[in-house]
Parts: structure tokens; C-alpha cells; sequence
């Protein structure tokens, strides 16, 4: 139910819309201290906040508007996972293999080569931190035959759990105008991987992991930013906007948000953190007031050879003992680290003979780190012209996630401010 303190909030918003510059940086005040759903920042916005051990809704804003889920669907892909896991029609260690279906699709991917295979437990960790979609659609592949045919298994468990409005298409939520979802369904299917699979829910906290000689990290800015947060999911399309799942505990009370079609990747995290502080509120638990100590959980597995496994990478076991000990080992950070989400690294892709190739070039990268803003530069050399292409306003983080894609050419993480060039 949304309150009349939220309404006034809301037409205060449109307001401060209207009236120009100051009125923009008045607006980012408001979305600050005030609850999130006052100020949505997008017609497509919309919002839920549940307590996960009963389901009682605490705040919602067009929960039940469809919606696109972007990579969200992944979570319904790790869903069916889990319960083929616990099920035993497959184990961690049960080879993938990938198809030239799944090796074809668009980034965020592993980048999977047609005719090899991984394995279980990697297609996982590919999925909770990069968004894999070539290791999404192997997984889909491998559980139902194909990934149509996954898809449809999807839907159909997606309703027995109570999931009324969502239809997938595909295993990773890659653009379809037929695959759709809603913010209480999300909430639905988030409250089931954490009570239905408390072991495998871990995962989902896992920052990074070793994969073919980088380290690849996880899209999830909360993780590392909202003092007990740990998981689920980020998603991001043009036709979705920014999207997110977040659970987080405090006071032994969990909740779950869900925050859809956000503008950006820095307002989905302002309207997420501000919907979980309000649940909590509502829930009496006590506020953080002083530095929180939050686990330091660096889970990496050995470097997987996508064209050859000749023995079990990890177990389960061994994964989760990692990440246990880690949880053991916490380091102090100060509440107010929770806003202070750097994003004003800058990645340059390259440089293109035409306008095209450079745009088409910057919007890979950025769908790669799921956030930025493209900037496409002409540059004038010997009387002839070339265009750089650019993503700005990442996060150090992102911009990693943006040059993974680029392996093989020239991409540049330039440092905030000093605009030094951190590594290609």
C-alpha cells in the first residue's frame, strides 16, 4: 500500500522535474530521504518488498504491472537447476555440453566455443556473476533437451510455485516480447530459492570467481554496499531497464526487494537500498547506526578449461566450506560506505572507421556491465576521420565486466580523474 506521504512525495517529484537544473539536484536529494517509490525515475518502474520467512507484503508500487525480467529469468533457469541437484538427475560435477545455440549468444557470456563443455558448478557461478547467457543456455539445453523446450518446463514450474503472470522464452532472459514477469512474482521466486534450497541460495553471494585467467565479478552492487545483503540477481535490457532482486538479513529478520525498470544501475541501488531500509523499519529491527562488519567473501574455483575437464574442478563441500571461512574473516566498513558506489570510470572499446561500428562496439561493452552511458567521439587524423567508442559512469567493477568481452582487442580502463589508463 503506498501511504500519502508517498503520493506527495511522488507529485513533488514531477514538480521538481519541470523546474529545471536545480530542480534535478533537488530531485536526487528527495530520492535519498524519502522512501523509493516517490521518486521512480522511469513510467516502467515498479517495486515490492517482502518479509521472506512469511510473504507479508511491506511496500509495494505496481507490483503486478508485466514487465520484462531481463537476467532475472536466470533465476527461474537456477531454480530448476537446483532442484534437478537436489533431486539427483545431475551433480555439480555433470558435464555441460556446450551447443553452437549456446555458444552463439549475445554478451554477457563466458564465452563458450561450440563443441566443448563445463561443468555444472561453473555454469552456476557464471550465471550468480557474470549473467552468462552462453552458460544459461547450455544449462537449459542439457535440463530439457533444448532451450525451447527448457523454456517451457520454465513456465510451467514458474505457475505451480504460484507465479501467475510470468511466461519465459529462454533460459537467460535475453530480449523476447513474449517473456514477461512481475515484481510480486519475482518476490515469489526469490522467498523459494532461499527456503526451498538454503545451501545452493549461498551462491548467489559468491563476488567473483576464476575463469580462464581473469577473475570475473559479480554485477551486484548490493552485495558489497548493503550490510547484509546476500543476493539474488541484476538484470538489465534495454526493453527491461535496470532490474534487481535483493535479500537481506538484519536482526535475524530476511527480506526480499525487488526493484524493476529502474533508469540506471546507481538508481535501482538508491530505490532497492531505501526499499529494504523502510521494510525494516516497518519490522522494528533497529537501524545501523554503527560500523557494520561485513564478510570479506572472495570464493574463487579453479580456473575451468572450457575444451577439456579431466576431473571434478570443485564439490559443493569445498565450495561452500570457501565461502564459510571466508564469512569467518570480517573486515570493518562504515554505514555510510553503503552510498559510496564509485562510478565515474570511463572504458574505451576502441577505435572504429565509422560512427556504427563505434556505437555498435560501446553498446556491447555496455551491456557487458549492465550500466554506463555510451559516448561516441569523432577523432581527426591525417584528414581522415575515425570514431572512439566509450562507455562512462562505471564502477571499477563494471568496467572490468565491460572489457571482458573484448579479450582479444583493445579495450582501456581509464581511472576516475586523473583519466589514467588502470589496464587493457
Amino acid at each position: 500500500m503506498v501511504s500519502v506521504a508517498c503520493l506527495v512525495g511522488k507529485q513533488l517529484s514531477r514538480g521538481l522535474l519541470a523546474a529545471g537544473g536545480l530542480a534535478s539536484w533537488l530531485l536526487a536529494t528527495v530520492a535519498i530521504t524519502v522512501p523509493a517509490h516517490a521518486q521512480v525515475g522511469s513510467a516502467r518502474y515498479s517495486s515490492i518488498v517482502v518479509d521472506a520467512g512469511t510473504g507479508d507484503v511491506l511496500e509495494d508500487m505496481n507490483a503486478d504491472e508485466p514487465r520484462h525480467p531481463a537476467s532475472l529469468a536466470k533465476m527461474m533457469t537456477l531454480y530448476m537447476t537446483f532442484e534437478a541437484l537436489r533431486d539427483r538427475r545431475i551433480n555439480l560435477d555433470t558435464v555441460v555440453p556446450v551447443s553452437s545455440h549456446a555458444a552463439s549468444m549475445e554478451p554477457t557470456k563466458l564465452g563458450l566455443m561450440p563443441g566443448t563443455h563445463l561443468v555444472v558448478e561453473q555454469a552456476i557461478l557464471g550465471l550468480v556473476t557474470k549473467s552468462a547467457n552462453d552458460a544459461a543456455a547450455a544449462l537449459g539445453e542439457l535440463l530439457g533437451g533444448s532451450e525451447d523446450r527448457f523454456a517451457q518446463m520454465m513456465t510451467l514450474r514458474a505457475r505451480a510455485l504460484g507465479m501467475g503472470h510470468s511466461t519465459f522464452t529462454n533460459a537467460s532472459g535475453l530480449p523476447d516480447p513474449n517473456e514477461w514477469t512481475t515484481a510480486r512474482d519475482m518476490a515469489v521466486l526469490g522467498r523459494r530459492l532461499i527456503n526451498d534450497f538454503p545451501g545452493y541460495y549461498r551462491y548467489f553471494s559468491t563476488p567473483s570467481f576464476a575463469w580462464h585467467r581473469q577473475i570475473i565479478f559479480n554485477h551486484d552492487n548490493m552485495l558489497r554496499t548493503y550490510p547484509g545483503a546476500d543476493g539474488l540477481k541484476t538484470g538489465y535490457t534495454d526493453a527491461s531497464g535496470h532490474n534487481l532482486v535483493t535479500s537481506a538479513v538484519h536482526g535475524g529478520v530476511r527480506l526480499v526487494g525487488v526493484v524493476l525498470g529502474a533508469a540506471t544501475n546507481g538508481e535501482r541501488d538508491i530505490q532497492m537500498t531505501s526499499l529494504l531500509d523502510h521494510g525494516f523499519e516497518q519490522m522494528d529491527v533497529p537501524a545501523f547506526h554503527k560500523p557494520v562488519l561485513m564478510a570479506s567473501r572472495v570464493t574463487l574455483i579453479a580456473t575451468a578449461h572450457a575444451a577439456e575437464v579431466t576431473r571434478p574442478v570443485s564439490s559443493h563441500t569445498r565450495v561452500m566450506a570457501r565461502i564459510d571461512a571466508e564469512q569467518m574473516r570480517p573486515a570493518t566498513v562504515p554505514v555510510s560506505a553503503r552510498a559510496r558506489v564509485v562510478a565515474n570510470w570511463v572504458v574505451q572499446v576502441g577505435t572504429f572507421p565509422t560512427e556504427a561500428a563505434a556505437h555498435t562496439a560501446a553498446m556491447a561493452a555496455r551491456r557487458e556491465a549492465e550500466a554506463g552511458e555510451v559516448r561516441i567521439e569523432p577523432v581527426h587524423l591525417r584528414k581522415k576521420t575515425i570514431w572512439r567508442a566509450q562507455v562512462m559512469g562505471l564502477t571499477q567493477s563494471d568496467a572490468q565486466d565491460a572489457c571482458s568481452g573484448h579479450r582479444k582487442g583493445a579495450c582501456l580502463m581509464i581511472r576516475p580523474v586523473t583519466r589514467q589508463v588502470a589496464s587493457r
